[in-house]
């Protein structure tokens, strides 16, 4: 599949195709969520979305490499040389590093802001050094850069049906919603870390701190407050995602079954968190494959019928009341492309 997603996006050369399938693999091995929400997009737009979880995830695995004979300024070596492949691969269009080069191809592409990959690096830096956010007003700002902006840098890929700027409010607080969904999933592992990332002054209404986590996580013993502080750090998610939810009719109608599909599926991360009582101390929520599976279908029957009403609509010329798509631009021509018929991929 990845060939005919490459053709369709008409990435012909084969250094880039390289760089564009790493990043496809990349997206496949971590991000089972995010990969199965993608696979739901108009085959020509996925590559550019595997480059982005591609660079994400590269960034992350370098400040959260979990070999603790790693030191801290290696790693902050380590993030410095990505960023100024970055720099550089953003601003000559070339790299030798793969994922950097399917990203600066992807930017170019679809006109993504440049600020939006700083303002990333400004948080993935932060992880070096901050480990506890003393309110949400703090953590938020973190989280500005560690996932509002992949919602800013999506918007471009997917498209829209409104101005470009009505919809970044909604997709910025979908990437916040879908954070806040793995800081409580992974609330765990990310202590084991050495890290907290549940607002200090929520957890301390409910009695809880750093000490009574570390307690909970080391002995496997529950708390009736941290049950509670968990419960509120639910909530709160929740209303993000509210926040989020009229984003989803601004997309592109071929856009939305995916992104849909990834609402839907990180919505269920939340409730099979309250399932198990919210025991991520000590075990990792999983959603049932078999509701992974239910949402994957659900989502390819959206995506087919938004083809057919497009399709329907493509057939009628437009009158003067019809809204615009603001579409991402239209890949570079490749006669071998216009040879095959465009098919819907979902894979469970």
């Amino acid at each position: 599949m990845t060939v005919r997603e490459l053709d369709a996006a008409g990435i012909t050369e084969p250094v880039l195709r390289d760089a564009y399938a790493r990043c496809r693999r990349l997206n496949a091995r971590h991000g089972r969520t995010y990969f199965l929400a993608t696979r739901l997009l108009p085959m020509e737009r996925r590559p550019a979305v595997h480059a982005l979880y591609g660079f994400a995830r590269w960034a992350d695995d370098i400040v959260d490499d979990l070999d603790q004979d790693i030191p801290v300024r290696r790693r902050a070596a380590d993030l410095a040389r990505l960023h100024e492949d970055l720099e550089r691969g953003l601003r000559d269009g070339d790299s030798t590093e793969p994922v950097v080069l399917a990203l600066a191809d992807t930017a170019r592409r679809y006109d993504i802001d440049h600020r939006h990959f700083s303002d990333f690096m400004a948080s993935m830096r932060s992880d070096l050094e901050v480990t506890d956010y003393p309110t949400y007003d703090d953590l938020r700002a973190y989280m500005h850069g560690s996932a509002a902006v992949i919602g800013l840098q999506m918007l471009p890929i997917l498209g829209t049906v409104v101005p470009r700027e009505e919809a970044a409010p909604h997709a910025a607080a979908l990437g916040v919603a879908f954070q806040l969904t793995n800081f409580l999933r992974d609330v765990g592992e990310d202590l084991d870390r050495g890290r907290v990332y549940l607002p200090a002054d929520l957890l301390g209404a409910h009695g809880v701190d750093r000490e009574l986590l570390t307690w909970s996580r080391s002995t496997g013993r529950r708390d009736p407050r941290i049950t509670e502080a968990l419960k509120a750090v639910e909530d709160l998610t929740r209303g993000v995602y509210r926040e989020a939810a009229p984003g989803l009719a601004m997309l592109d109608p071929v856009a939305r079954p995916c992104i849909r599909t990834a609402f839907v599926l990180y919505g269920g991360i939340l409730d099979a968190v309250a399932d198990d009582g919210h025991a991520v101390l000590h075990r990792r929520a999983v959603v049932p494959r078999r509701r992974r599976a239910a949402v994957a279908v659900d989502g390819l029957v959206r995506l087919l019928a938004a083809r057919a009403t497009t399709r329907e609509r493509r057939a009628v010329r437009p009158g003067p009341s019809a809204l615009p798509v603001q579409a991402p631009p239209a890949a570079p021509a490749d006669p071998a492309v216009l040879e095959r018929p465009a098919t819907a991929g979902s894979s469970v």
